[in-house]
């Protein structure tokens, strides 16, 4: 199938690794110029090889998604002339009980989860306005909508994000900008590797672990969210807007 994203921009944050690896690739297969901004440079500069290399242009930029959104966004119209898609996809997962995370973690966590996707909002927003229309995707978690204990203070700034979303899809609407969310569940990327460790087991041991919990028995692929998201940005979709979608296995107790 054609998604209609060939010749498209897409801007996305945490676009060195994982599921911003993966996403990236994905667009580029589909023709898409990528742009990726991300912290540390040796992991992005290899993600934009391999971007390159599937025959699009690619723009690294390196820096913070709470500081350098504005930046990011103005570098990315400047080499590209416009920016169709942007994926809110910078963030960690820091969970905890509630009595262990402090102010200066709460603060942290929704400078990444929140306040840098609305700052990437108002930045792509008026370019998508002006050339009519464009595709939000933010990222969440699937337990953000039935957060368990000792989950603190990720779910509540993710689940922060779902309603941004809502509110969003229905303020720009008229001007044919999309706003969807991909809600995460148990997938395989750096970061539960780096999880893995700091337990003392093995990668595939952590992995396994983790996906018996799972309806499908399984952890996700990063390519899994990636197919999602081009999905959800494509012109397959051009009558969906304002709303989530599951890409956990079947792990969320709630559609």
């Amino acid at each position: 199938m054609d998604l209609g994203l060939k010749g498209k921009v897409v801007a996305i944050t945490g676009g060195s690794e994982g599921i911003g690896r993966a996403t990236a690739l994905r667009f580029a297969m589909e023709g898409a110029n990528v742009a990726l901004l991300a912290r540390r440079a040796e992991p992005l500069a290899k993600t934009a090889s391999e971007v390159e290399a599937l025959g699009v242009q690619v723009l690294a930029v390196t820096g913070d998604a709470t500081k350098d959104i504005p930046r990011f966004i103005e570098e990315t119209v400047k080499r590209f002339g416009r920016v169709d898609v942007l994926v809110n996809n910078a963030g960690g997962s820091g969970q905890n009980a509630f009595d262990k995370v402090t102010d200066e973690m709460w603060r942290s966590d929704v400078e990444v989860k929140l306040f840098a996707p609305i700052e990437g909002v108002r930045c792509v927003v008026p370019h998508m306005k002006k050339q009519g229309g464009g595709s939000i995707i933010m990222l969440t978690m699937a337990a953000a909508a039935t957060p368990g204990p000792n989950q603190l203070p990720t779910v509540v700034s993710r689940q922060a994000s779902v309603t941004l979303a809502k509110a969003l899809s229905k303020e720009l609407a008229p001007h044919n900008i999309r706003v969807n969310v991909a809600c995460v569940g148990k997938i395989k990327t750096p970061q539960q590797e780096r999880g893995a460790k700091r337990m003392g087991r093995s990668v595939e041991e952590h992995f396994a672990a983790n996906g018996k919990n799972v309806p499908m028995g399984r952890m996700g692929e990063p390519e899994d969210l990636a197919n999602a998201i081009a999905f959800l940005s494509s012109e397959a979709a051009n009558y969906v807007t304002g709303t989530c979608i599951n890409v956990d296995g079947g792990l969320s107790g709630v559609v």
